[in-house]
C-alpha cells in the first residue's frame, strides 16, 4: 500500500483496517454489546473480561464496511486497561479523533463502535447487579 491517504482515509484509518487489533470474542465474557445501524446494515459486537472494574480484555466482530473495522478495534485499543468510568467516557467524536479523522459520511461508524463499547458495559454492570441482589437474598 502507499504511504498516503486512500480515498480520504488517514493511515491510521488504514492501519485499523487492514491490520484490525483484538478480533475476535472474549470467551465467557462479562459484557457483550451489540449495536446495528439499519440505514447502512453495519452490526458491532463489543466482548469485555472485567476484574475490579478494569477492562482487561476486549475483542469485536463486525459485519461492516472498513471504517466500521477501524473504529471497532480502535475502540478496543481505547478501552483496554481502563476503568470501567472512563470507558465510559470514550466518546464517538475520541474514536475519530484518534483515527486522525473520517469522511463525513463515515462517522456513524464510530458512533457504533463507542455504542457497542457503552453497551457492553452496562451489560456488565446489569449482571453484575443482578448477582449481587440474588447473594443477598
Amino acid at each position: 500500500m502507499e504511504d498516503r491517504p486512500q480515498i480520504g482515509y488517514s493511515k491510521r484509518v488504514m492501519d485499523h483496517f487492514m491490520n484490525p487489533r483484538n478480533v475476535g470474542e472474549v470467551e465467557d465474557a462479562d459484557g457483550v454489546g451489540l449495536v446495528g445501524n439499519p440505514v447502512c446494515g453495519d452490526l458491532m459486537q463489543v466482548t469485555i473480561r472485567v476484574e475490579e472494574d478494569v477492562i482487561t480484555d476486549i475483542k469485536f466482530k463486525t459485519f461492516g464496511c472498513g471504517s466500521a473495522i477501524a473504529t471497532a478495534s480502535m475502540v478496543t485499543e481505547l478501552a483496554m486497561g481502563k476503568h470501567l468510568d472512563e470507558a465510559l467516557a470514550i466518546t464517538r467524536q475520541d474514536v475519530a479523533d484518534e483515527l486522525e479523522g473520517l469522511p463525513p459520511v463515515k462517522m456513524h461508524c464510530s458512533n457504533l463502535a463507542a455504542d457497542a463499547l457503552h453497551e457492553a458495559i452496562t451489560d456488565y454492570r446489569e449482571k453484575r447487579k443482578k448477582k449481587e441482589a440474588e447473594m443477598t437474598a
